[in-house]
């Protein structure tokens, strides 16, 4: 199909144009073809990485490499942004040594800092457990200029030797931040205080908190309660009650600066009998909350921290507790809850945030938080009910469905067999340029066939093909098998399933 080309052309424009290109190699074509055509213009940083986001969404590695090897020649500006997605890129493709090649050879581009590429790399190489690479990769370029900040890298070697029941060398870290020059901050203390307490080394625990108490909580922070519960918590579960009790009170005087009429009014007492560890908890946060000043802050952390631990109906407590104290619930409890909920399950509570809570505290949902909810729903077999809130959705301001929610709408209705619902969102997503992968096809042409829906899964390879993916041998499967089920003659199917089954694998 030709392109109209305009008279001028700016990069913005290019990518306008290469973006609405359905076929990854169609918008190659056109982006190489623009300098010819106009020999006064030169790519800038944005388009190469609208064009290499591409080409890396649509798995074509070796153009992508070679667009990038363009962008090195041409010197233009480019943002750190560009090579976090190209690492994501070559990690989600288990390219992992790509990556790393990527990251070394960042320094021959016109990029001025690639801190955020570091740290994705880095997080990469954790979460693949290979922490001695990890570890090498750290030594040899953190302390490089094109890194601004070693904190969060820090802190991601602290959380992956803390999760290996590793807390005494990252207590070690912890130690070591101040000889390379960084400050801890309030993840730092997090990450470490649970993992010594999860290892049962509440002693360093205990004089983390006390450190906190003249380095970052010298304000008297609301957010900071989240440590100090996790402290508290794992002297109750090993029956230091007292002691727990005991450091609570120094906890609301020196941490929090509650003020005195605050902690009178508390009765901590009751927390000393030791008798119900968890009723002793519920006290400990009550005491968190109620003894200092209350503040966004420290309804917000203990909230989200409850959600995230699954913690939902104590959350929901804390909510109703910030309500009376004239707060209302901020986006980032919505999206907490929301996620909570629909881990557990719950998925009624889940659509109840969206369609009372929310409204009621005057909140807006984002396109975010829906596509939470209806991944809850699609996951607890609902997918037809989820497909309702795209209407919800186009009538709300400044939320428009994205790819993932199409891609989370037609995922979960092919896993409840609504193949022909499927096709009608999977159409609604090409109109709005939305090009789904390989997988989606895959999936949706192999549910129509198994339907004896032939026509339709004709058309949806046909459309599968028009986008530059080559199908594969399930996708010719099911089409073959689907066809010959209304032929009697079993010779004759065998003899097309051949055919075709050379044709795909050549």
């Amino acid at each position: 199909m030709s392109i109209r080309w305009p008279r001028v052309l700016t990069p913005t424009h290019l990518s306008q144009i290469i973006r609405s290109q359905k076929n990854p190699l169609t918008a190659l074509r056109i982006f190489n073809e623009a300098k010819e055509k106009y020999p006064s213009y030169r790519h800038n940083g944005p388009v190469y990485a609208t064009m290499i986001d591409i080409l890396g969404n649509s798995g074509r590695m070796a153009e992508m490499k070679d667009v990038i090897d363009q962008m090195s020649e041409d010197s233009c500006e480019c943002k750190d942004s560009v090579f976090v997605r190209v690492i994501k890129t070559f990690a989600s493709a288990g390219m992992v040594n790509d990556a790393v090649k990527m990251f070394k050879s960042i320094p021959k581009f016109n990029c001025v800092h690639w801190t955020e590429s570091f740290n994705t790399l880095l997080e990469i190489m954790v979460k693949d457990s290979n922490l001695e690479a990890a570890h090498r990769l750290f030594v040899k370029h953190s302390c490089g200029w094109g890194v601004k900040s070693r904190v969060q890298s820090l802190n991601l070697l602290m959380d992956a030797l803390c999760q290996r029941k590793q807390s005494d060398l990252a207590l070690n870290i912890f130690q070591e931040m101040d000889f390379q020059g960084c400050y801890p901050n309030r993840d730092s203390y997090r990450i470490l205080m649970k993992g010594l307490c999860q290892d049962g080394r509440l002693n360093e625990g205990i004089h983390l908190l006390y450190s906190m108490f003249w380095r970052i909580s010298q304000k008297g922070s609301g957010g900071d309660i989240v440590i100090y519960r996790t402290l508290l918590y794992a002297l109750c579960d090993n029956g230091k009650v007292e002691e727990a009790v005991e450091i609570l009170g120094k906890i609301l005087r020196k941490g929090l600066k509650a003020p005195k009429r605050c902690r009178h009014q508390l009765d901590l007492s009751q927390c000393s009998n030791g008798e119900d560890i968890e009723a002793t908890k519920r006290l400990i946060n009550e005491a968190l909350i109620r003894g200092g000043i209350p503040s966004m802050a420290s309804y917000s952390a203990m909230a989200i921290d409850l959600y995230d631990e699954g913690r939902i109906d104590e959350a929901g407590k804390v909510l109703d507790n910030m309500r009376d104290k004239g707060f209302w619930p901020s986006l980032s409890i919505y999206e907490a809850k929301v996620a909570a909920s629909s881990r557990e399950g719950r998925v009624s509570e889940a659509v109840k945030v969206i369609e009372e809570d929310m409204k009621e505290g005057n909140c807006v949902p984002t396109i975010r938080l829906y596509n939470t909810v209806l991944k809850g729903l699609c996951d607890a077999g609902s997918s037809v009910l989820a497909v309702g809130y795209l209407k919800k959705m186009a009538k709300q301001v400044g939320c428009v469905a994205n790819k993932e929610t199409y891609s989370i709408l037609v995922d979960g209705l092919c896993r409840d067999g609504k193949f022909l619902e499927a096709s009608r969102v999977l159409e609604e997503m090409l109109i709005k340029s939305y090009w789904p992968c390989a997988k989606t096809y895959r999936i949706l042409i192999s549910g129509l066939c198994s339907m004896g829906r032939q026509y339709e899964a004709v058309i949806w390879l046909e459309e599968m093909v028009s986008q530059g993916m080559l199908p594969d041998l399930s996708i010719w499967h099911s089409l073959v098998v689907s066809a010959c089920c209304k032929m009697s003659n079993t010779d004759v199917r065998y003899q097309l399933f051949t055919q075709l089954s050379v044709h795909s694998s050549s």
